[in-house]
């Protein structure tokens, strides 16, 4: 039985992360990377924009050179994947059947994204984004592909129309809700990015799912609508979220429901077994104490910091500001902070300029904001959070008021 002082499962953002950070601190004992796709520890988000439309080759999104992983003695094991949890015993058990024990688990497995329950939604053609290997399957159908219907209008529902109007295709985008975003972002923006999509040509229908997926000859060739209507496509991708990945942990005994709970220093209630990422449901300074899972780059990164530091003795809580972003077509959206009970809703700027910021109030303070194309907007409103400043919402509104001039 292979043995690492700490063992991390998942190689993506938080399980590299968590690697890189236990040796910048001077971590000396055996580190275990484990990951369930054969690729070296790479970059997510590109999936659904850059790589997609050839403008990033995967080489550059690799997080670290193989080189840096061996200079660094972090044991990599690719295409491994982690079924079970035995936390008296303080081993892993791999789906090949290999027992791997450690002293510290980090669990950074992230998601697998939902897919479709109606009838045909396992046909071939039907695509979900979150893998490398997933990307690849959609751009080796792509050359005979003209017609694509992409479900959920979420980030990546949006990203992944726009690649693929860049691309050329025909492009029909399906939301079961009334808006776009409408999970993540206020009304201005949901309008916001339904015009722009609609004027790069998407056909986009709100409040409409797929009722199945038409096929012929094991392949998908249009979605049928609730109404009876089929929407030809020989390409469909779903982006209706992710489900968190914690089977082995929950069955391990571990508390969670909606993902992993963690405490402030990212402990699950199982000895020496931390999580971090996607995976985790944590208490959220910036939403009042709300117990939340949060699915971003920046989440992973800093829990990932906390829990090295934690194995390392170093009591430092979680306490991050949560910060997203999304590129569409020439629009690149930043989001700080989190717009959960808002009451309020300013905007500052002219839409209709294609830089604007949306900021969202509660109680008269500037808790969170999503700027578009308003880079200054997205790090001086930063400031407006931390501060917990309230301020005159005809200045917020005001682009010629900086907004650092109202953090005090």
């Amino acid at each position: 039985m292979r043995q690492f002082d700490v063992a991390i499962v998942g190689a993506g953002h938080g399980g590299a992360q968590a690697a890189i950070q236990l040796r910048q601190l001077g971590f000396a004992g055996s580190i275990g990377l484990i990951g369930a796709e054969p690729e070296l520890p790479y970059e997510r988000p590109p999936l659904s924009k850059d790589y997609l439309t050839g403008d990033k080759p995967f080489a550059r999104m690799l997080i670290r050179p193989e080189g840096f992983w061996a200079d660094r003695d972090v044991a990599l094991l690719p295409a491994t994947r982690i079924v079970s949890i035995d936390a008296t015993g303080k081993r892993v058990a791999t789906a090949a059947g290999e027992r791997i024990g450690y002293g510290s688990l980090v669990w950074a497995a992230g998601g697998a994204p939902r897919r479709l329950h109606c009838a045909g939604g396992d046909l071939e053609g039907v695509h979900v984004v979150r893998r490398r290997a997933d990307a690849d399957a959609i751009l080796a159908e792509l050359p005979s592909v003209r017609r694509v219907a992409v479900i959920g209008g979420g980030y990546i529902g949006l990203e992944t129309a726009a690649a693929m109007r860049k691309l050329g295709r025909e492009v029909v985008l399906l939301e079961a809700l009334d808006r776009l975003l409408a999970r993540v972002a206020g009304p201005e923006i949901s309008r916001f990015y339904e015009a722009e999509h609609r004027a790069h040509g998407v056909d986009v229908r709100l409040g409409t799912g797929a009722a199945r997926i038409e096929g012929r000859d094991g392949r998908a060739i249009g979605v049928a609508l609730a109404d009876g209507a089929i929407l030809p496509a020989e390409l469909v991708i779903v982006g209706i979220g992710i489900e968190a990945a914690v089977g082995p942990l929950l069955a391990a005994g571990a508390a969670g429901a909606n993902g992993v709970d963690v405490d402030s220093c990212c402990r699950t209630s199982l000895p020496d077994v931390y999580a971090v990422g996607d995976c985790t449901a944590h208490e959220n300074r910036w939403a009042g104490g709300l117990r939340l899972r949060l699915e971003s780059v920046q989440n992973a990164h800093d829990q990932a910091a906390t829990a090295a530091k934690a194995i390392m003795g170093i009591e430092e809580p979680y306490t991050a500001m949560p910060w997203f972003w999304s590129n569409q077509y020439d629009l690149k959206l930043q989001s700080v902070g989190l717009s959960i009970g808002h009451d309020a809703t300013v905007v500052r700027g002219d839409a209709a300029t294609r830089s604007f910021s949306v900021l969202y109030l509660l109680q008269g303070r500037v808790i969170a904001l999503d700027c578009v194309n308003a880079t200054r907007d997205y790090v001086q409103g930063r400031k407006l959070i931390e501060a917990g400043i309230v301020a005159d919402p005809a200045k917020l509104a005001d682009p010629s008021v900086p907004l650092k001039a109202l953090a005090g």
